[in-house]
């Protein structure tokens, strides 16, 4: 079936509307698993299954020292240029082998200990161990996911995700009815692997085309250029990771683990409906934007994303908050308490989608100091407000600060890149170099 012509001229809006299809395949399979989950688990078993994503998702920068976008970016600039992309490669592969490695031995003899630190108990020290090994191919499936952003390569990547998320679930039930709270936590830990394999599966033939593995050096020529990416997703990814969990274990100490569920099952909704937004953000705002040197260009870019998918969020946003108490009733029986969270959430959520549709900028020209410093703004506001509104409000609290996180984060954003603009009075910038 073709797709009218007025998505087919529209570059975001035809791999928006694709991507629809394949977050709504994922959706409903997901809405389906959370109910088991729920169920099966309960609100404790649901809030340790929220820590262990949390370490996952640390691991996802840690493993490659945080690269990913940086391969983004330089893949859409020079897709066309074979010894840049080799340099970049090399490069990239020599920062996986020092995060995975680096990873690998904190994970498998400390196992214990960060098994106390996320569940309480040392109980699940053995998971922490599986994941060490996992940790290595993490750092793979990272590059080579980014070369499929890179290359904008969006049907490619729809066939990705929905297979990898197919095979996933299978695994996810088959282990939760087997094995309970361990065939969870088991099969988030090797989700990464099933991941890795689908893409090589379906991706193979085009990534032998741009990484040649038989060049590969164990040198670093495009150290300084990914190293800036590397703090970046440190600031993002591994602090973000840290304070999730440190806030469950607060919402555990200050009411009860119970609670740090039910936060965790409203993350968790609000993640499924976010992830359409993430694809979007690689495959097409980070390779557009670095193809883009002036305010004009820029702003005329940003209101052509906002006129296409912030209409669509907002209905769905919309419905969602409308729909909640039956969502409760089928996803989440007995999580009663979510409904109160679902407007502070929701709101936040919007603010936070313009926000980073702006925030990619940053990552896109590589401006280290704004990107570093906004984060860390957003991440201590949240941090900070979690705990403040949790004595006044309780949990409804969390995603208060959530909300009010967003507000000041997009102000500081847009003030930002205000300045930047200025500061460089609409100059076209330096186009990219050979290192």
């Amino acid at each position: 079936m073709k797709l009218p012509e007025f998505i087919r001229s529209n570059v975001l809006l035809k791999m928006t509307s694709l991507n629809a299809v394949v977050i709504s395949i994922r959706l409903v399979i997901g809405l389906f698993i959370q109910r088991l989950m729920a169920e099966l688990l309960g609100e404790v078993g649901y809030a340790r299954t929220g820590q262990i994503r949390s370490l996952l998702q640390m691991l996802t920068s840690i493993t490659s020292l945080g690269v990913f976008n940086g391969v983004v970016k330089y893949v859409s600039e020079f897709k066309e240029d074979r010894e840049q992309l080799q340099k970049l490669f090399s490069t990239s592969f020599v920062f996986v082998a020092i995060g995975s490695v680096s990873s690998w031995v904190v994970l498998f003899f400390w196992s214990n200990t960060i098994s106390e630190y996320l569940f309480n108990t040392i109980e699940f020290g053995y998971i922490i161990k599986l994941m060490a090994f996992v940790a290595p191919i993490i750092g793979f499936q990272r590059i080579f996911n980014g070369v499929v952003n890179g290359l904008s390569q969006y049907k490619k990547f729809a066939k990705i995700e929905l297979g990898a998320y197919l095979v996933s679930a299978v695994v996810m039930v088959v282990l939760l009815y087997k094995h309970n709270i361990d065939g969870a936590l088991i099969a988030i830990a090797v989700t990464p692997v099933i991941q890795f394999l689908v893409l090589l599966f379906i991706f193979i033939k085009v990534l032998r085309e741009y990484v040649q593995f038989s060049k590969i050096s164990f040198r670093i020529p495009m150290s300084k250029e990914l190293l800036a990416f590397s703090l970046m997703s440190f600031v993002s990814t591994i602090l973000l990771g840290y304070v999730e969990i440190d806030i469950r274990n607060m919402i555990t100490d200050r009411i009860t683990e119970a609670d740090s569920g039910i936060w965790t099952a409203m993350t968790t909704l609000s993640q499924n409906y976010m992830v359409f937004s993430g694809a979007i953000f690689t495959l097409y705002v980070i390779p557009k934007f670095a193809t883009i040197y002036t305010r004009e260009a820029f702003q005329k870019e940003v209101f052509s994303i906002y006129k296409t998918i912030l209409p669509l969020f907002a209905i769905g946003m919309i419905a969602v908050f409308f729909l909640r108490y039956l969502i409760i009733d089928i996803i989440y029986p007995g999580f009663d308490e979510m409904a109160p969270l679902f407007k502070w959430q929701l709101m936040g959520d919007f603010v936070r989608l313009a926000s980073l549709v702006l925030a990619y900028q940053f990552l896109a020209k590589k401006m280290v100091r704004n990107f570093i410093f906004s984060e860390i703004l957003s991440l201590g506001l949240f941090y900070g407000l979690a705990y403040y509104f949790t004595d006044i409000y309780g949990l409804e609290g969390v995603v208060l600060a959530h909300f009010v996180r967003y507000i000041i984060y997009f102000m500081v954003v847009i003030f930002l890149l205000w300045r930047y603009f200025n500061n460089k009075k609409d100059k076209p910038e330096a186009t990219p170099s050979a290192t």
